[in-house]
């Protein structure tokens, strides 16, 4: 399991910890995300390069193994459930948070089978185009 470097905003940080400590349980996901986090270098909303996946980011995504293409919304949990949108909380959310175009994630899938996804591109990041409300 490969496990590149991950850029963070401060901002994104400070609402996933308040996501977190707002949690009943503390789940697989939320476990996973916290690991991520302290992981995490951790930059300003300004500083952050537009090819990052942020909270609210728009990801072009490969996974590897089948050549199938995906086009993912990472979202906060309450946000997720419309087509194409991934919640923080699922495994592949909080894999993808931070990654930067051309870096890829191994993880296990639903099956337990792994999947080696690869960032194509960012096609939308809210940093980028200066909204910062979520």
């Amino acid at each position: 399991m490969s496990t590149p470097s991950i850029t963070i905003t401060r901002l994104d940080l400070q609402r996933l910890e308040r996501l977190l400590d707002g949690l009943e349980e503390t789940g697989p996901g939320a476990l996973a995300l916290e690991q991520e986090l302290a992981r995490a270098q951790v930059v300003g909303i300004d500083e952050v390069p537009a090819g990052v996946v942020t909270m609210n980011s728009r990801a072009h995504c490969r996974d590897d193994n089948s050549g199938k293409e995906y086009h993912l919304t990472l979202v906060y949990p309450q946000d997720a459930g419309a087509e194409g949108t991934v919640s923080i909380l699922a495994p592949v959310g909080s894999a993808l948070l931070g990654l930067s175009v051309g870096q890829h994630i191994d993880w296990h899938g639903p099956s337990g089978k792994p999947i080696k996804l690869t960032l194509l591109a960012v096609e939308y990041q809210p940093e980028a185009a200066g909204e910062y409300r979520r």
